[in-house]
């Protein structure tokens, strides 16, 4: 079978290339190795990670509801039905990819997908291969959970983002090597649901991508639920025994420390799905694993393009993929496209409290050269942060002094991570800080904060 483009993997920026590919009137065809479509961000991460985060929000509040003037005697948390819904809006979504596919006459071949070179694929499916052709094709096999050297995951004891999905039950203790996004936001989950939780972290800080002063707000948020946190720390000789793993940590003041956990979380980052695909069959240009890409999604290997976690240099993130799949497919239909602009993609952690994010951090804007000015404004101040009940956190604004132009906004609070839209258009639209302070931002809101926290680049925040 023939295709104008051959889409490998399902995932958010598989199947969004595939369904605008099959708008464009492209012929189409999407391989997918696992039995649903939809991908790693669908299945076991995104999804399913963010259900968990709502109910754990939601059980937070049935147990500490008098500050909202409400009695609830004796709550009871079912785990098994939290993780049943989790699992049900995970098969709604999954069932929606599939009507997608036919609504825009995608052909979904199933099996394992590797380049042959000279416009071929062989897929692999229940012990039988066939050959697909393609003018053009797109990898997009995403990632999958690195974990430690002579360690498997081995539930329920050993997990990563894929196993504790799983789980049945709460742990009543959670080890967390790695405070990334996926680190972070288990251990705010588990935390909320009852199990004690210590995070390690190898670098100084957590969230180390995030701003500095973002890093030391979600810290202390974090000690103040009763997470255990600490930097500069480094995990060895980890054992799993019958009922619990047992590991020595090495503490940033150079101590030693035996600890016992009844589950471990690894969470030290994610590698490339790109070993046996084929790219020693093709001039794909690759670095650990990652490939390399031109701003089109192109390869060194002419009709081959590659998208989201597998491409080098981009954030491993499905809102980056699902772009990526847009400029290569666009390429490919002979649309015009803009390539990704970095310091346009915004940032989402899912904690509690929320961080979101965009363009540089204080520390990188100054490191460029940039004369900085900054706006901050705390939601302790902000009328609907009191409103709901949450009150830590900040919005902080990062600008050229001379010019005004917007550099980086970066917030932690209340779904902090809903809240940066407004700060990614406006950089996307180069407006200046001057736009934003004369943009009108309702009231009671939180989102309101962003325009307190442009008029306090120029010190003219009204409310703090």
């Amino acid at each position: 079978m023939s295709y104008d483009v051959v889409i490998i993997g399902s995932g958010p920026g598989g199947y969004s290339a595939a369904v605008r590919a099959g708008q464009y009137g492209l012929k189409t065809a999407l391989i997918e190795k696992s039995p649903k479509l939809g991908g790693t961000c669908l299945h076991v991460g995104c999804v399913p990670t963010k259900a968990l985060l709502h109910s754990a929000g939601v059980w937070e509040y049935f147990l500490h509801p008098e500050a909202e003037g409400i009695s609830c005697q004796n709550p009871v948390l079912n785990y098994p039905s939290v993780v049943d819904r989790k699992g049900k809006i995970v098969s709604k979504h999954a069932k929606g990819v599939e009507f997608l596919m036919k609504k825009n006459k995608v052909d979904v071949i199933p099996g394992f997908g590797r380049l042959l070179g000279g416009g071929k694929i062989e897929v692999s499916h229940n012990g039988q291969t066939s050959i697909v052709e393609s003018k053009n094709m797109v990898i997009a096999t995403g990632s999958e959970a690195r974990m430690l050297p002579n360690l498997k995951p081995q539930s329920p004891r050993i997990v990563t983002n894929v196993e504790i999905l799983e789980l049945t039950t709460v742990p009543k203790s959670l080890g967390i090597i790695g405070a990334g996004a996926v680190g972070v936001e288990f251990g705010s989950i588990f935390k909320r649901f009852g199990s004690d939780v210590t995070i390690f972290e190898m670098l100084p800080r957590l969230v180390p991508v995030e701003d500095e002063e973002v890093s030391k707000e979600l810290e202390r948020s974090f000690k103040k639920a009763g997470i255990r946190c600490e930097t500069g720390a480094k995990v060895v000789n980890i054992q799993v025994g019958a009922d619990s793993v047992r590991f020595t940590a090495t503490l940033a003041n150079g101590s030693q420390e035996n600890v016992e956990v009844e589950t471990l979380l690894i969470a030290v980052g994610r590698k490339p799905n790109t070993e046996n695909i084929g790219l020693e069959n093709t001039r794909v240009e690759s670095d650990r694993g990652f490939i390399k890409v031109n701003g089109f999604q192109q390869t060194a290997e002419p009709g081959v393009y590659a998208i989201g976690d597998v491409v080098l240099g981009t954030p491993q993130l499905a809102h980056v993929a699902t772009a990526e799949g847009m400029i290569a497919v666009g390429h490919i239909a002979g649309v015009e496209v803009t390539p990704i602009k970095k310091n346009r993609i915004p940032g989402a952690t899912y904690t509690d409290p929320g961080i979101g994010s965009v363009g540089l951090t204080e520390s990188q804007a100054k490191a460029q050269g940039y004369k900085v000015k900054i706006g901050k404004f705390p939601f302790a101040a902000n009328s609907k942060a009191s409103i709901v009940g949450h009150h830590d956190g900040f919005v902080k604004v990062v600008a050229d002094e001379t010019f005004g132009e917007i550099l980086g906004v970066h917030i932690i609070g209340h779904h902090g991570y809903e809240l940066i839209g407004e700060a990614v258009a406006a950089m996307e639209a180069e407006a200046t800080v001057e736009t934003m302070m004369n943009t009108i931002h309702a009231h009671p809101t939180q989102y309101e904060a962003l325009g307190e926290a442009f008029n306090a680049v120029y010190g003219m925040a009204i409310n703090a």
